[in-house]
């Protein structure tokens, strides 16, 4: 036959002093408790989350918004988008103007207008070094043709 278990007993939490209790004689210990789980780290956003915040629907009623995508491979492709963002907004008033939104497609240098009908203004795909095609671009000209098409 099997021995018969022992009743079990409910013992106190331990109590513990911590050492600066010990130093400044505080006479209050803190209980431990050795069960308790640890918390878990709860993740600030996910990469769905933040695609999902990015499409976010907006009124195009009555605003415009043009994508300038370029790729992130040379610093060329930055100049160029960073100029035509600066010189639309200067030039037509209430433009929403969107640099690379989502991730850009490698050797790639595009104007667009966003939406059902998006009208390309300036497309250079798979571009090899050293993007003869973008540096021939003479880009005041082909911004203020983006602005007259627009306006």
């Amino acid at each position: 036959m099997a021995p018969k278990r022992k009743a079990t007993v409910v013992e106190p939490l331990p109590t513990r002093v911590t050492r600066s209790q010990a130093r400044n004689g505080n006479s209050k210990p803190v209980s431990v408790d050795p069960v308790s789980p640890k918390p878990k780290r709860i993740k600030k956003g996910t990469v769905s989350e933040a695609k999902s915040k990015v499409k976010a629907p907006v009124d195009s009623g009555s605003k415009k918004i043009v994508v300038v995508e370029h790729c992130t491979q040379c610093t060329q492709f930055k100049i160029r988008a960073v100029k035509v963002k600066e010189e639309l907004e200067n030039g037509v008033p209430g433009l929403e103007i969107r640099v690379n939104p989502e991730k850009p497609r490698r050797g790639c240098f595009e104007i667009r207008v966003d939406g059902e009908k998006g009208e390309k203004f300036v497309s250079l795909l798979d571009m090899k070094r050293p993007f003869g095609p973008m540096k021939a671009l003479d880009m005041d000209k082909v911004i203020s043709e983006i602005i007259d098409k627009i306006k």
